[in-house]
């Protein structure tokens, strides 16, 4: 195992939940000296143990454990308060959050530098996507951190999220929106405030489009060298949590074209000013011809 950086790196992918967060981690994690943790938030609230049972998951995350030594008073805490973007809107959090921040950061820079010398890996993919927790990962002086805001066409994130046949929560259309706008107005100001040398808008859509194109520009950021990567059989890897599609040990990117959901005029008008922020981010991956794949 070589010998790791005293800053390990930390890709974090950052959006709304059903923007494709899950492949993307799973693909990047398949490119030499990245490992794919998966959603580091749900490592708090399950107290390091992962939920599905396997043998491999199970014994890797327990010596994850053992290499950090003492962590138990944050498995008692209140740490979603810090993750979350409701959280902001109840001034009841507010002490809680200010109370948990620095041990909150302590310990997350542990878990990076635990996973980086366990895995043998020189950056690790955090798919957590809350906003908040970017945040507080900016604070965190002992990892280079390099994020990722991740977004897909708001219609199709509303139609996920309204979907009967998921084990997620399911929101309805005004929820949905209203989700859309505090997760991706606090997105942008975490975007912008971190340095843009490490910081970079992906679109799902282009990323479906041309996988191959966006994966080498991630680990452009990272200085990392392209890998050629099989998109149709991913290794999903030993990540703690995240979406049904690990349920596989290996998976495909499907580059079929999806019938488009039907089009709300009410999410239209709604996200319209979200999809013209969000266009002007930079830097952004994309095509050649720098149009927006994010449908308003």
């Amino acid at each position: 195992m070589p010998p790791q950086p005293a800053s390990p790196k930390v890709i974090y992918v950052m959006g709304a939940g059903r923007s494709g967060s899950t492949i993307l981690g799973v693909a990047l994690g398949n490119a030499p000296d990245v490992f794919f943790a998966g959603e580091l938030d749900k490592w708090f609230a399950r107290s390091g143990v992962p939920r599905r049972g396997d043998p491999r998951l199970t014994s890797f995350w327990s010596q994850v454990l053992d290499e950090m030594g003492p962590v138990e008073d944050v498995f008692r805490a209140r740490t979603g308060w810090l993750e979350r973007s409701s959280a902001l809107l109840d001034p009841r959090k507010w002490r809680t959050r200010r109370r948990l921040r620095a041990r909150y950061q302590q310990v997350s820079q542990q878990l990076y530098g635990a996973l980086a010398r366990l895995s043998g890996a020189g950056a690790i993919v955090d798919t957590s996507h809350y906003p908040l927790r970017a945040q507080q990962l900016q604070h965190c002086e002992g990892i280079d951190l390099h994020l990722v805001l991740l977004v897909r066409d708001a219609q199709s994130v509303v139609a996920s999220l309204g979907r009967r046949d998921v084990v997620e929560r399911r929101f309805g259309l005004w929820a949905s929106n209203a989700y859309l706008w505090l997760t991706y107005v606090l997105s942008i100001y975490v975007f912008l405030r971190q340095p843009r040398e490490r910081r970079l808008l992906v679109r799902h859509e282009d990323f479906v489009a041309d996988p191959a194109g966006v994966l080498t520009q991630i680990l452009q950021d990272i200085d990392s060298p392209p890998s050629q990567v099989d998109f149709q059989s991913l290794d999903t890897g030993l990540p703690f949590h995240g979406n049904r599609l690990l349920k596989s040990a290996t998976v495909g990117l499907s580059t079929a074209t999806v019938r488009p959901p039907s089009r709300s005029r009410l999410t239209a008008m709604l996200q319209l000013p979200l999809a013209v922020a969000l266009s002007w981010l930079r830097p952004s991956s994309g095509r050649a011809d720098g149009r927006s794949a994010l449908r308003r």
